[in-house]
């Protein structure tokens, strides 16, 4: 068994951080109340709007939750049972998104894609002109690894004067966003994906339009309530204890992206470790399909056509020190994913490819492929 503490993560969150935001994560956790924290805080803001392309009226909040604690906070603020919302499903966060609507009872269709299936115009065709009022996405459905057609979804809401909420959880500094360009009303992320930090923080850009629905929307949950926390950050703080400590290595981390290039060079690297996994795979002709019909360059999702993909995830975590990253209901047998976010470099992902190698050369002779034996396919190689 491989000691866990140098592990190599490839998955898609938490990621590996960087030495400058590990060193913050010693410290000890300091006082909030002051006018340190609120000066960190609102360069957060700062930052995140110049990376996210916001117009100056736009505000950013921090809220302590998860991503998905985000999502449901943008639905709780700003839409309500007058709203009719068309909503992607097109894996485990799509449906999310379905479940928070349906929980909040807020009318919506749900426009539902087969797995690793691109969103095309005649997807939305049949919904031009029918008066719905809020658009819901994924920009990536990080479960299969699938990069929606931003602009597409962008021309359909300013057409038809839809309000446009997008949770780029997964692909915020991987692939380009422009947020004032696309018109889009809310864009939610989350600490531990590519801004490369531990979990733990929600990041709610709200354009002008959003501000204006949550002036007026009644938010039945004082702890996810957008104006009392928008009032705190006017002054660099938050209504309630904050995780403090992953708020500072936000900070770190925006202000080292920012020092390098920003947002682009941050998205050109990792675009440039996305091409350079993807390329070694062509060169070893691993028996793995890439699923997806439209890739980020936040993850590779692979199909392998002759194991099991969850007894490889267990097989290169035990016996080769690296996190890939699993998947979970019916995809679990069939699909794993490569992460190409946080703090890595060529040469982890020439170990993991030597990994594949070797268990290629094995075979696979000590996996588990109860699954393939069941559906009668062959081991790998």
């Amino acid at each position: 068994m491989i000691e866990k503490i140098n592990m190599i993560n490839f998955t898609v969150g938490p990621v590996q951080s960087s030495e400058a935001v590990r060193a913050i994560g010693a410290e000890q956790v300091p006082y909030f109340r002051t006018a340190e924290f609120s000066e960190i805080m609102l360069e957060n803001e700062r930052l995140v709007k110049k990376f996210a392309h916001t117009t100056e009226d736009s505000r950013v909040v921090f809220l302590t939750c998860s991503g998905s604690g985000g999502m449901e906070t943008a639905i709780m603020n700003t839409l309500t049972k007058d709203d009719k919302a068309l909503v992607i499903n097109g894996g485990s966060f799509g449906e999310r998104f379905v479940e928070l609507l349906t929980l909040h009872e807020i009318p919506f269709t749900e426009i539902k894609l087969e797995h690793g299936k691109a969103l095309k115009a005649e997807h939305l065709a049949p919904y031009e002109g029918k008066g719905y009022t809020a658009f819901l996405l994924q920009k990536h459905e990080t479960s299969t690894g699938v990069h929606f057609d931003i602009n597409l979804v962008s021309d359909f809401c300013k057409r038809n004067r839809c309000f446009l909420i997008v949770d780029t959880i997964s692909t915020f500094l991987c692939d380009p966003f422009d947020m004032a360009a696309l018109n889009a009303g809310i864009m939610i992320t989350g600490s531990q994906k590519a801004l490369a930090c531990p979990p733990g923080i929600a990041v709610m850009a709200l354009a002008p339009s959003a501000l204006e629905r949550i002036g007026r929307t009644k938010c039945c949950c004082q702890y996810l309530d957008l104006k009392i926390a928008l009032k705190n950050q006017e002054r660099g703080q938050t209504p309630w204890t904050p995780a403090v400590g992953v708020l500072r290595q936000i900070n770190v981390r925006l202000r080292d992206i920012d020092a390098v290039g920003g947002a682009d060079a941050e998205i050109a690297w990792t675009a440039h470790l996305a091409k350079y996994f993807r390329d070694k795979l062509k060169e070893h002709s691993f028996p793995f399909e890439i699923i997806s019909e439209s890739l980020s360059n936040a993850v590779t999702p692979l199909h392998p056509t002759t194991a099991s993909a969850y007894e490889i995830f267990l097989k290169i975590k035990d016996e080769y020190g690296m996190w890939i990253c699993p998947n979970g209901g019916d995809m679990k047998d069939t699909v794993f994913r490569v992460g190409h976010i946080g703090c890595l470099t060529e040469a982890d992902y020439d170990k993991l490819i030597d990994a594949f190698d070797d268990l290629s050369a094995k075979e696979f002779q000590d996996i588990n492929n109860d699954y393939f034996t069941k559906n009668k396919r062959s081991r790998l190689i």
